[in-house]
C-alpha cells in the first residue's frame, strides 16, 4: 500500500488518527487487528516526537555517557576510560537512531499493516469528520465510521521572559538534535528532560549550570531520587543551582545573558528551557465540534473524550501520563474498546484492570530517568499514597549493601523504597535510584500491577548474586 494521495475527496474509513507518532500508529494498528479500517494522518515525520527528538535521540546520547560510567567503576577497565568521549560519534550514533530524521521505515511499517497515511495538517470539521489539508494546499475529507482519535502529542513551553525570542533558546527538540556541542550550556528545569539533558551535555564536553526553580530535582519522585542525582550531577562538574529563577534573557552574537531574580547573571553560548509542556490541540478544529481549542482534552478511562461518545484522545493530549510507553498502553486499551464498541459488544470492560480500562494510569505508571544514577519508579511515592488516604508504610533499604550492587560497581550508591498499603499488605509503589536499576523497574511494574501479596513476594527469590536481590533485603526489612 502506498501512500493516500491528498486529491479534493472524500473517503471513508472506520477509525480515523490524527497524530503518527508511537501513540497514533498503536492506535491505528489495533484497530487494523480488530478488522477494522483506518487511516492516520501526520503533518511533520512518521513516528512522532519520540522518535526524533525524544526518547531514542535522548537515550542514544545518554547510553555511552552511562557505559563510560559504569565502566570507570569496575576494576580493570576504570584507566582504558578516563579520557573524553568522542562527541563526534555520539551524535552520529544519535543521528543514526533518528533514522538521520527521515521517515521511510516507519512509512513502511504503516504500508504492512495496512493503515493509510494521508501527509498533511488534519482538522476537525465535523462529527466523525477530519479535513487534511496537504503542503500544496490540496484537501481531502475523511470520515469516519466509528470513531476518530487525537494523537497529536504536546510541545516544549518556553516562558514568556523578556529577551526570550530574540536569544533563540533550545527546546527539548534542539537539545536532543543539536549537531555540535556548546562550550557553556544552561538548563532551566529541573525535571526529566533538564537532568537528563544536563547529564548528557555535561559528559560531551559542555560546562552546565542547571537551575531549578524549586527546593529540588525530579520533584515527582521520592525526594531521595533527585538528591542522589543532583550530587552525581555536581561530581561530574555541573553547577546545580536550587531555588533560582530566571527573569530575562538576552543575545549578542554567539553568548546568551542569563539574568537571574538574585541580580546575578550567567553568560552561556545556548539556554534550554526544560520548563513544561503544553497540548497540540490548538489547531485542531475543536471549536467545530464544541471543544475548547488549545486544551488538554478530558477522557474516560477508555480514553473516550467527555461527552463525545465518536471522538478519543490518546497520549499526551489528554494529559494523564507524558509518557510514551504510557501513551502506547493507552492506545492499546483504547483501541480494543473502539473495536469492540464498532462490534456493538453489550457491556465493554471498564471495571478496574479491565480490557477496556487504562488503569496503570492512575496506580502503576513507570518512568526511568536515564541519568548516572539511573532513577526509576513506578506507582504511588509515599507523599502520593498518603495524599490519597492509604494507611501506608514506606520500607527503605541502601542499594550498597546489596551482593550484587557491589560487584557492578565499586563503590556503589543506591536506594530503594517500597509503599506498603498496610490494610491489604500490597504494594503501592516502588523507587529504585542506582546505576543499572533501569531494569529492575518491570519487576517493580508486575508486582504493583498485580497487586501481589507481600506475603507471596516473600516466595519470588531473587538470583545472586544481582542486583535484584534487593526485593529479598526490603522484604526483610518490613518484615524485621
Amino acid at each position: 500500500m502506498t501512500e493516500a494521495s491528498t486529491a479534493s475527496r472524500t473517503i471513508p474509513y472506520d477509525v480515523v488518527v490524527i497524530g503518527a507518532g508511537p501513540v497514533g500508529e498503536n492506535l491505528a494498528d489495533r484497530a487494523r487487528a480488530a478488522g477494522l479500517s483506518a487511516a492516520i494522518v501526520e503533518s511533520e515525520l512518521v513516528g512522532g516526537e519520540c522518535s526524533y527528538w525524544a526518547c531514542m535521540p535522548s537515550k542514544a546520547l545518554l547510553r555511552p555517557v552511562v557505559a563510560r560510567a559504569d565502566a570507570r567503576r569496575v576494576p580493570g577497565l576504570r584507566h582504558l576510560v578516563d579520557g573524553d568521549l568522542d562527541a563526534a560519534a555520539v551524535l552520529a550514533h544519535r543521528d543514526d537512531y533518528t533514522s538521520h530524521w527521515k521517515d521511510d521505515g516507519q512509512v513502511g511499517w504503516l504500508e504492512s499493516v495496512g493503515v493509510d497515511l494521508h501527509r498533511g495538517h488534519g482538522r476537525l470539521t465535523g462529527t466523525k469528520e477530519v479535513t487534511v489539508t496537504g503542503a500544496d494546499g490540496t484537501t481531502v475529507r475523511l470520515t469516519a465510521r466509528h470513531a476518530v482519535a487525537v494523537c497529536t502529542g504536546s510541545r516544549a513551553v518556553v516562558p514568556d521572559l523578556p529577551g526570550v525570542a530574540d536569544a533563540r533558546p533550545w527546546t527539548s527538540r534542539e537539545a536532543t538534535s543539536a549537531d555540535r556541542v556548546p562550550g557553556r550550556l544552561v538548563v532551566v528545569g529541573g525535571g526529566v528532560v533538564g537532568v537528563e539533558m544536563a547529564t548528557a551535555w555535561q559528559a560531551l564536553g559542555s560546562r552546565v549550570t542547571l537551575l531549578v526553580r524549586g527546593g529540588g530535582l525530579l520533584p515527582k519522585m521520592e525526594p531521595f531520587a533527585g538528591e542522589l542525582v543532583a550530587d552525581a550531577l555536581r561530581e561530574a562538574g555541573t553547577d546545580v543551582r536550587v531555588g533560582v529563577s530566571v527573569t530575562e534573557v538576552r543575545r549578542d552574537g554567539d553568548t546568551v545573558t542569563v539574568v537571574l531574580d538574585d541580580g546575578s547573571d550567567i553568560e552561556a553560548d545556548e539556554i534550554l528551557f526544560a520548563t513544561g509542556r503544553a497540548p497540540r490541540t490548538d489547531d485542531l478544529g475543536l471549536d467545530a465540534v464544541g471543544l475548547e481549542p488549545g486544551g488538554w482534552l478530558s477522557v474516560d478511562d477508555s480514553c473516550r473524550v467527555t461527552g463525545k461518545d465518536w471522538l478519543y484522545a490518546v497520549g499526551d493530549v489528554n494529559r494523564r501520563a507524558l509518557l510514551t510507553h504510557q501513551g502506547k498502553y493507552q492506545a492499546r486499551i483504547a483501541g480494543a474498546a473502539i473495536a469492540a464498541r464498532a462490534q456493538q459488544v453489550p457491556l465493554l470492560e471498564t471495571d478496574r484492570w479491565g480490557a477496556h480500562s487504562a488503569t496503570a494510569d492512575h496506580a502503576a505508571v513507570p518512568q526511568v530517568v536515564f541519568t548516572d544514577p539511573e532513577a526509576a519508579s513506578v506507582g504511588l511515592t509515599l507523599a502520593a499514597a498518603e495524599s490519597a488516604g492509604h494507611r501506608v508504610r514506606a520500607v527503605d533499604y541502601d542499594l550498597a549493601n546489596v551482593a550484587g550492587s557491589g560487584l557492578y560497581a565499586d563503590g556503589y550508591r543506591g536506594r530503594a523504597r517500597m509503599i506498603v498499603d498496610l490494610d491489604r499488605e500490597v504494594l503501592l509503589g516502588v523507587t529504585f535510584v542506582g546505576p543499572g536499576t533501569s531494569e529492575l523497574l518491570h519487576s517493580a511494574t508486575i508486582a504493583v500491577t498485580a497487586e501481589v501479596p507481600v506475603d507471596r513476594l516473600w516466595h519470588a527469590v531473587p538470583a545472586y548474586p544481582t542486583i535484584s536481590e534487593v526485593w529479598l533485603r526490603l522484604l526483610e526489612t518490613y518484615r524485621g
